[in-house]
């Protein structure tokens, strides 16, 4: 179940990576469906997670407000991006026309850590 994979998701961002994480929390549609795990990070920015029972999913870093970038691991099928290597993942690196290859696995709890590990990453760098 959705909701389950969030609450998971969830617990790994709050043990793991909070030195990063300032808030995090599974947002419900108004029937009470999870719909996305949402992240607030300690620079101001936030991450969406949204996965669907058919396997899709999208993890997004809004950076808009603060850096005016965004960064997203996703694999929905747009042919406009048919010729990236791992087709139909991909990830759109600062921008939504920049799009490069997403070599995160396939595992969800995996692929949430991989993509923490390069947000704590670009956070440090964007520090120094």
């Amino acid at each position: 179940m959705i909701s389950e994979c969030y609450r998971q998701l969830k617990e790994i961002a709050d043990r793991e990576y909070s030195e990063i994480i300032a808030d995090s929390e599974i947002i419900s549609s108004y029937t009470g469906r999870a719909r996305k795990l949402r992240l607030r990070l300690i620079d101001g920015t936030f991450i969406d997670i949204w996965y669907s029972l058919e396997g899709e999913f999208s993890f997004h870093w809004e950076q808009t407000d603060i850096r005016n970038m965004i960064y997203r691991h996703d694999n929905a099928p747009h042919l406009k991006w048919s010729s990236v290597k791992t087709f139909p993942k991909h990830c759109h690196d600062g921008n939504q026309d920049n799009v490069i290859e997403s070599r995160l696995p396939d595992n969800p709890q995996e692929a949430f850590r991989s993509f923490l590990r390069i947000v704590r990453k670009r956070m440090i760098d964007l520090r120094n």
